[in-house]
């Protein structure tokens, strides 16, 4: 299980003995839940009218940061390939993994100074993540468009005859060259139809060599031939051959072409294996900037919503609890009568649909009497490993 549940609950007398009731009723007393103390520093309130419409922004700044966050981590996926199961190392946090981030969490005040007014630091977070969004779509287009590039030359080796690259099937004494009048024809013949063709491929024209028919090249489905004959028939002899479904293939054997087609293959896999290493890193060092930038959201959350709960002084205890999967449901109960006298008329955690609360639900699907935000660290779609 990858879901951590942070709420926030009132200090009462002290933030540590709100800590220790909690504690108590759902860890010591009953297995339901692990719990850790987030610290959240002494942040600049400002005013009520500040705090209200601020809150609503930070909810869609928390969307937002943690879908580039996830956007990161998916496409460190696919980067990664046939090395997939490297996926869970490289998904870092400040060189930690991302559980013992999230339940070690501290504010970081270099890239977020304390003297920074809320909206101010929520603003350097959209900010750092709109430009890794902005720069994951560059990197990602130059890089999905070279690896599409060599699969497609890749397919051509290994596909159907009809469309497979000839390059390395083909040799020069299968064709006549040079020749003014004669041009050997190369043509794909359905393996069922192979009796058929060495019938027919002499009677198809006027002016085919005798005998000129080879089978150089079969797969499961078709064989490859070659056959000669005069340049003058070469149109009358195709049309001839798709009437009876051979299929000719548009192929003039020059050897300066085909190496090239083969340099372009391996000039392809050269750049990709370049461009590997530092795309690596970069999405490394990036999933790590977002995630603990969404972190410092959840943070910035918890102490709006707090300040518009519980009022000023401020005096909350901010908790990260990782709920018994087993026991979710008996955790809600125990944490609803704790904290019911908070808001007695959604004591069992209240849906609303259609009511506007400002500084209390911004669009969420169910209100409790304490402050609640899930955080869900499996970034990665599992349903694409």
């Amino acid at each position: 299980m990858s879901e951590y549940w942070l709420i926030s609950i009132p200090g009462d007398k002290t933030p540590a003995q709100a800590f220790e009731t909690l504690n108590n009723a759902t860890s010591k007393q009953n297995t339901l839940s692990t719990n850790y103390k987030l610290p959240i520093p002494d942040l600049k309130v400002g005013t009520l009218d500040q705090l209200v419409g601020l809150s609503d922004d930070l909810q869609k700044l928390d969307q937002y940061v943690e879908g580039v966050t996830r956007k990161v981590a998916n496409y460190l996926k696919d980067v990664l390939e046939d090395q997939r199961d490297k996926l869970a190392e490289n998904l870092l946090a400040n060189n930690v993994d991302l559980a013992h981030y999230v339940t070690h969490y501290q504010w970081d005040a270099a890239k977020y100074p304390l003297k920074l007014s809320l909206r101010n630091l929520s603003e350097i977070i959209a900010k750092q993540a709109g430009q890794i969004d902005a720069d994951l779509k560059v990197k990602s287009s130059h890089y999905n468009n070279l690896k599409g590039s060599l699969q497609n030359l890749e397919k051509k080796q290994t596909g159907s005859l009809i469309t497979r690259n000839l390059a390395d099937i083909v040799k020069k004494e299968h064709f006549v060259l040079d020749s003014e009048y004669l041009v050997t024809l190369v043509v794909v013949v359905p393996k069922a139809n192979f009796h058929d063709w060495e019938g027919k491929y002499e009677k198809l024209t006027d002016m085919v060599v005798p005998r000129s028919g080879r089978l150089i090249f079969q797969d499961q489905d078709h064989g490859l031939f070659t056959v000669t004959l005069f340049r003058k028939v070469a149109d009358e002899f195709k049309h001839h051959c798709r009437e009876n479904r051979f299929v000719v293939r548009e192929f003039t054997y020059n050897e300066e072409e085909l190496a090239a087609g083969k340099n372009e293959i391996t000039k392809l896999a050269t750049d990709k294996k370049k461009q590997f290493g530092p795309l690596v890193r970069w999405l490394k060092v990036n999933f790590s900037e977002c995630f603990t930038a969404w972190m410092h959201v959840k943070a910035l959350r918890v102490f709006v919503e707090s300040v518009l709960r519980y009022g000023l002084p401020v005096n909350f205890q901010a908790v990260l609890m990782f709920p018994n999967k087993k026991s979710i449901k008996r955790l809600r109960e125990v944490l609803n009568n704790l904290y019911q006298h908070l808001d007695s008329s959604v004591g069992s955690g209240s849906k609303y649909s259609d009511m506007d609360m400002p500084g209390l639900v911004f669009g969420q699907s169910e209100y409790f009497p304490y402050v609640y935000y899930k955080v869900d660290i499996d970034m990665v779609e599992q349903a694409k490993l």
